[in-house]
């Protein structure tokens, strides 16, 4: 009798022991085909030169496997269709931002409209869904910037703002060098950043070129810069005081006209530019000027521009560190000059950047070390904003739940941070008087980044 029924629970062990196993079993490829049929919903609002170049067609070509673009929208309709071309997706495009969202369900919002418009496809972004990828700055003024931070608090979802430089190599080994406490406590940093005739000017060109748009160059161009001292630094800043000045472009040109293509001085202006050499922006722009007539190839000595060319501001943190930085958009070379002090040492670097790899292909650090020798630290080079991007990217649509060891992925507060400085600037460069950064928001500078 006690055999039999050792031999009963036996069976019903076996039974449901298979039972589990299969169920185990189903869990488990149920859970592996989802994770490779699953793609995320992408959409892109702003389907410009930056929109398509860096966030759709290698997008597309690198991370087709796990997202899928379900919707383009740009205020022009041709220039939408052109990006779907580039992109070679089959989405619909749209003029109707609300329609886009509510049609589409996107779990991912692209923002990469013109600056001073950010803060409502962010925001509205959230509002039906989507978490947001945002192209710097963040936004232009710092009514949007706590409008954007409240909403985010609000729908749950999460604002990641895209600040490449932080990827590249050699600016990553400038964090960790700091962090290793190479040159012992930081002090003061001088920072210079040089834009060249062709890149600088190019910004008086296209919708830059009016602070309405862009908040000025403070914040379209050096929220970039101001974003790296934060993330170098690991602090945040707490005032600001600047100076700046139109004196190169817009009305100080002897000669002008609307555009490049019609101008009267195409022989004789140093700025000339034939738009029409370059195929993607001429299907970009040219062929659907008509849409909307937005010029691309604008004139750089408009009387219209109200934004600065020459800047130089003094930054204090509030971990007591004081910066130096400069921006000059008329130079004969690209790139920037930045020095840490620091109570055991210096750490600097004279990076040139020509949108092309120089010919010794690589970075250069200089490592001064107080009663000690210099080391020069050579860091590869790589294409794509110092090899930002594709790091950038693979963080974003492959790796996003990675272990982000050098702090490198930036959210609404970084963004935040980054766009005050400059619009702290702006208003000092108007104002004559500094500004506190703890003024303009609700956020409180911390000395130590958490």
């Amino acid at each position: 009798m006690e055999s039999q029924e050792n031999n009963l629970n036996r069976r019903a062990f076996l039974q449901q022991t298979s039972l589990a196993s299969a169920g185990l079993f189903m869990a488990n490829l149920s859970e592996t085909l989802g994770n490779t049929t699953t793609k995320r919903k992408v959409a892109m609002v702003g389907t410009g030169h930056r929109g398509t170049g860096m966030w759709g067609t290698p997008v597309v070509k690198e991370f087709g496997d796990v997202i899928e673009f379900v919707g383009l929208c740009d205020i022009n309709p041709g220039r939408a269709e052109t990006a779907k071309q580039f992109l070679g997706v089959n989405c619909n495009v749209y003029t109707d931002f609300e329609k886009m969202m509510k049609e589409t369900k996107p779990d991912l919002l692209i923002v990469t409209t013109v600056d001073a418009t950010h803060d409502k496809f962010i925001i509205r972004g959230m509002e039906l869904g989507a978490d947001i990828i945002t192209e710097k700055p963040m936004t232009t003024d710092e009514g949007k910037c706590q409008a954007i931070l409240d909403a985010e608090k609000r729908t749950g979802k999460k604002v990641t703002v895209t600040f490449n430089y932080r990827y590249s190599p050699h600016r990553q080994k400038i964090y960790e060098l700091l962090r290793e406490g190479a040159i012992g406590k930081v002090t003061s940093v001088d920072f210079h950043w040089y834009l060249d005739t062709r890149h600088g000017a190019d910004y008086f060109r296209r919708w830059h070129r009016l602070r309405e748009n862009s908040g000025s160059l403070w914040v379209h161009k050096a929220s970039h810069h101001f974003d790296l001292l934060n993330w170098w630094l690991e602090s945040e800043p707490e005032s600001v005081y600047a100076q700046a000045s139109l004196e190169h472009y817009g009305k100080n040109g002897e000669q002008r006209g609307t555009n490049c293509r019609s101008c009267a001085h195409k022989t004789s202006c140093n700025f000339y530019w034939d738009i029409t050499k370059d195929t993607r922006l001429t299907k970009l722009y040219v062929e659907n000027e008509k849409h909307d007539g937005y010029l691309r190839d604008g004139c750089v000595f408009k009387e219209d521009i109200n934004i600065f060319d020459k800047m130089a501001a003094t930054i204090h943190y509030a971990n007591g560190v004081n910066v130096a930085y400069s921006l000059t958009t008329y130079s004969p070379y690209e790139g920037y000059r930045i020095a840490f002090n620091g109570t055991k040492g210096r750490l600097e670097a004279w990076i040139k950047e020509s949108g092309k790899m120089t010919i010794e292909n690589y970075d250069e650090l200089m490592l001064s070390r107080n009663f000690g020798d210099i080391e020069y630290i050579k860091i590869q080079q790589a294409e794509g904003h110092g090899g930002g991007d594709a790091r950038l990217r693979d963080k974003i649509f492959r790796n996003p739940n990675a272990k982000d060891t050098y702090r490198q992925a930036a959210g609404s507060r970084d963004g935040a941070m980054a766009i005050l400085v400059g619009i702290a600037a702006r208003k000092s460069s108007d104002s004559g008087q500094p500004v506190k950064i703890a003024s303009l928001t609700d956020l409180k500078p911390l000395a130590v980044k958490s």
